[in-house]
């Protein structure tokens, strides 16, 4: 038997899938396996082309980012969060282990750019990610640790942020105090990654996201639980969540509660994109019920670890365990932005299935390469 031959391209039609179904019937009287086999082909390369012509509608989006400052997710639009994400996905997709793409041939859209990375505060992931990904888009990012600048010593935020705008077409900056993003955002005349600052940190919630949107596809309507400091982590995450249309509920001991503007700023972008009001408590297992994501972080920070007896024996019976992760719904996920502590999360969990853990830190890399490239326009 021989087929008719049908071509496929990526604005699919209707009137070309009628055909092709057409064709498949009028061609698989003798067979119905083959028939079959050519529906399923069919239709899965149909969806494939439509989710990559969604994919690339929503990129587009990112056609303003260009020069923009990435400071914390409430400043993004909702069709560039969607778009950041979808570009970090298509990066993995290129320059991913899995990938197919010759690392020497795929695309370097960062080619001849630099990228200073200001650590006040060190970091494994925030680092190498960014060291990683600016090489694969072919630029170069500077590491510039307490003792290789002048910043905080003999030279200001606002001084050091002119003088790198002069070298590099980005600045990132992993410090402590959100002024200091302030500061730099308001005079570098180049764009601004924040890193992570006491208040916000918005590229690891990107990471997050995009780890959940593997695992459950659309996240519209899907709970997380945050059980533990109301810190930075939790800020942007939850403010991501909103956006996407996700529910939040939030378990924080008395005194570690999140910051208040940032819960209003939550409750607004929630109600605007159809979530339920957020639920806030002081009890774990009360945030974890009917829970689809279940997400904890460090219970003492860098700079609070003259804290760490009070901290631990005040988050006491916050440890996400098998036996909170029972209940949440089932097929509950965990997330941890890394590093870990066994206080905070017990390895039955850490390491079982329900773990996102690791895949959630590959994403930091993926993510800031897409930063990168939207903000300068190289999409």
């Amino acid at each position: 038997m021989m087929l008719s031959p049908i071509r496929l391209f990526g604005g699919t039609t209707a009137s070309t899938a009628r055909f092709a179904t057409a064709a498949i019937i009028a061609n698989s009287s003798g067979s119905s396996s083959c028939s079959s086999s050519l529906s399923s082909s069919f239709i899965n390369q149909h969806n494939a082309n439509i989710n990559s012509t969604k994919r690339s509608m929503s990129i587009s989006a990112l056609s303003g980012f260009a020069g923009k400052h990435f400071i914390s997710i409430d400043k993004l639009t909702n069709p560039e969060l969607r778009g950041l994400l979808d570009l970090s996905k298509q990066y993995r997709d290129t320059y991913g282990k899995q990938s197919t793409v010759e690392p020497t041939s795929a695309p370097k859209p960062l080619t001849g750019k630099s990228i200073s990375m200001i650590f006040q505060k060190r970091s494994t992931r925030t680092r190498v990610s960014t060291e990683t990904g600016a090489v694969l888009l072919g630029g170069q990012a500077l590491f510039l640790g307490p003792s290789d600048i002048q910043l905080g010593v003999n030279e200001s935020m606002k001084d050091t942020a002119l003088v790198l705008s002069r070298f590099n077409d980005i600045i990132l900056a992993r410090v402590f105090s959100h002024n200091d993003i302030t500061e730099l955002s308001k005079h570098a005349t180049v764009p601004v990654i924040n890193a992570l600052s006491d208040l916000h940190h918005p590229l690891q919630t990107l990471a997050d996201l995009m780890a959940l949107e593997d695992h459950f596809g659309d996240l519209r309507g899907k709970t997380l639980a945050w059980v533990g400091d109301g810190n930075n982590v939790l800020h942007d995450l939850m403010l991501g969540g909103a956006k996407l249309g996700m529910n939040i509920r939030i378990a924080t001991p008395v005194g570690y509660e999140a910051n208040t503007d940032i819960l209003e700023t939550t409750r607004r972008l929630g109600s605007e994109n159809g979530t339920k009001d957020v639920f806030t408590t002081t009890v774990a297992s009360e945030a974890v019920q009917g829970s689809d994501v279940v997400v904890t972080d460090t219970w003492v920070s860098m700079g609070q670890e003259a804290e760490y007896a009070k901290r631990v024996k005040e988050f006491d019976g916050y440890q996400v365990n098998a036996t909170l992760m029972k209940q949440a719904n089932p097929g509950a996920v965990f997330l941890h932005c890394l590093p870990r502590h066994p206080e905070e999360v017990s390895d039955e969990v850490f390491y079982s299935e329900q773990s996102l853990v690791f895949p959630e830190a590959e994403n930091r890399m993926w993510t800031v390469m897409a930063v990168m490239a939207a903000q300068l326009g190289k999409i």
